[in-house]
């Protein structure tokens, strides 16, 4: 089959020293697709934690799926019903409006991808949670709700 006007160059690469990375305690977070690169239709992300990396806390978004893949280590996931340890090879799909968490309490070093979809501008609410961590200014509950709220995030 031949496409009539033949195919698009509108591919995007973006070399490993070009990704975006940014630093959330003791996380390296990478943006290696953001919804503003793929059109808004998914967003892929690296996460590196190391040993002492916490994680968060079970919530939902009502907006996007959300998807883990561990690369490398032992992370623990909260898939709604109770946690379980993920391990290098497991994927974790929370379709929108479900509960799921996740966390490294192994005490050694994990990585896994994170798939956003539609590609929601999460390295937005990454970036201002960095700056609230490395400031190590306290939410009051009313601006903790707030925050969560313009980002598609409810605790639950």
């Amino acid at each position: 089959m031949s496409y009539p006007d033949g195919p698009q160059a509108s591919a995007s690469f973006v070399s490993a020293g070009d990704v975006p990375t940014l630093q959330i305690g003791a996380t390296t977070a990478r943006f290696v697709a953001t919804g503003s690169l793929t059109d808004q239709r998914y967003g892929l992300f690296r996460w590196d934690m190391t040993g002492a990396s916490g994680g968060a806390d079970p919530h939902i978004h009502r907006t996007f799926s959300e998807a883990f893949y561990l690369l490398d280590g032992i992370v623990s996931v909260y898939e709604g019903a109770g946690w379980r340890d993920a391990q290098p090879g497991d994927f974790l799909y929370v379709p929108p409006d479900s509960a799921h968490a996740f966390r490294n309490q192994s005490g050694a070093p994990a990585s896994m991808l994170i798939l956003f979809a539609p590609g929601p501008p999460r390295e937005t609410y990454f970036r201002e949670l960095a700056e609230r961590i490395s400031s190590g200014r306290e939410y009051s509950a009313e601006e903790r709700a707030e925050f969560m709220a313009r980002h598609d995030q409810y605790e639950v």
